[in-house]
């Protein structure tokens, strides 16, 4: 007879709900599942190693007497209903964790290269005026609107901002999966940004499942974090009123540097419909419809419920518009792990510093070919790795 591991069943439903999985897809992996959870039957010890692996949860877990309490390992500032929201998925603490190994080994590698401290990491409080913070960061990252105008489209903009960022000190990265894992995406309803509060390798991420004009704003709102010197997961929208005094302090200065309030004011023409103002001023400023937006509503121009409806209208177009998940391997891995880290880890592992090993699992690939060619890649677009 097989031997059979007891797991109590409140531990596998801790795992599944944890793991954010349904019951009816591990049934199709194992067909007695209803039987464990309910405590008729108990796995084998084969079977509960595949489920740990399912679930992206330790094994020793299913060991335990009883459910573990976990806490984030970074100020947890999401809300739902302004109201905290109580369990994070694996895949967030999974991402949070990644992103904790990638700035502890480039923090190392900083002070070891003699790179030296970003000086505006926690540079400013909460009682900073927001205009002048604001200010601010716009001329610490290049992105002030003048030098925006200059670009052809918003996209382009958000796409120089995180190179901005990323060239001032600010390790900056954007996904949608964990890691390489395709099969493990990450909801931009649980969380939209994590900030890395640090004087040498500050660094947030961008959930790269939340639409691209979304992702502008939420860029702006971590880098804010970096500046505060807070470190915090976020789920805050656009035009979502955050209880945290943190998170509507950065909320604001985002939202000022990307649109300050002054200038829509002086640009806004009342007697033209919102639609044709929205694009317009999305044209004018290189933001997104979204973010034009939510400043209308700040300046006042229209009720909270007229703004409402007509964000959501606009958010829905935005998401039923195709959008392109292609793109080739390295250009992709680029934006994952940013220019600043993965120039780092490759030039620390090809001159002899760092093990490929430790490369591999910093950037989530698995041949040092891949390796290579992700340096060739760098080299050719940005001269920035030696041969």
């Amino acid at each position: 007879m097989i031997p059979r591991v007891p797991v109590k069943p409140d531990l596998l439903i801790w795992a599944r709900e944890r793991a954010g999985i349904e019951v009816s897809d591990l049934v199709r992996r194992f067909p007695k599942y209803l039987e464990w959870e309910r405590g008729h039957l108990q796995p084998t010890l084969r079977q509960l190693e595949k489920l740990a692996k399912t679930n992206h949860t330790p094994i020793g877990a299913f060991f335990l007497s009883h459910p573990p309490e976990e806490n984030l390992s970074v100020s947890d500032l999401r809300t739902v209903g302004n109201k905290p929201i109580v369990r994070p998925s694996t895949n967030l603490r999974d991402m949070i964790y990644m992103c904790q190994q990638r700035q502890e080994w480039y923090r190392e590698y900083a002070q070891g290269e003699d790179i030296g401290s970003v000086p505006f990491a926690g540079s400013v409080a909460l009682a900073s005026d927001i205009e002048s913070t604001a200010a601010r960061i716009r001329s610490a990252l290049a992105f002030d609107l003048r030098e925006r105008r200059k670009l052809p489209s918003w996209v382009v903009a958000l796409r120089r901002l995180a190179e901005q960022a990323d060239k001032a000190g600010v390790l900056v990265m954007t996904s949608g999966i964990v890691g390489s894992s395709r099969s493990r995406k990450l909801d931009p309803e649980e969380f939209r940004g994590i900030a890395l509060a640090d004087e040498y390798a500050p660094l947030v991420f961008i959930n790269g499942a939340d639409p691209k004009a979304a992702q502008m704003y939420t860029l702006v709102h971590e880098i804010v974090h970096i500046w505060l010197g807070e470190s915090g997961v976020s789920n805050v929208g656009l035009i979502s009123i955050p209880p945290h005094t943190i998170e509507s302090w950065c909320s604001q200065v985002a939202a000022e540097v990307l649109v300050p309030l002054q200038a829509l004011r002086s640009e806004f023409q009342k007697n033209h419909s919102l639609n044709d103002e929205l694009t317009r001023l999305a044209r004018l400023f290189k933001v997104s419809t979204l973010v034009i937006l939510r400043r209308v509503l700040d300046a006042g121009y229209f009720s909270r419920r007229e703004l409402l409806r007509a964000y959501n209208i606009e958010l829905q177009r935005i998401q039923a518009a195709p959008r392109n998940y292609g793109g080739s391997f390295h250009p992709n891995l680029e934006t994952r792990v940013g220019l600043r880290f993965g120039s780092a880890i490759v030039n620390s592992t090809l001159t002899g510093q760092s093990s490929f090993t430790e490369a591999f699992h910093l950037l989530g690939i698995k041949k040092a070919s891949t390796l290579r060619a992700f340096a060739e890649n760098l080299r050719q677009n940005l001269n920035v790795v030696p041969a």
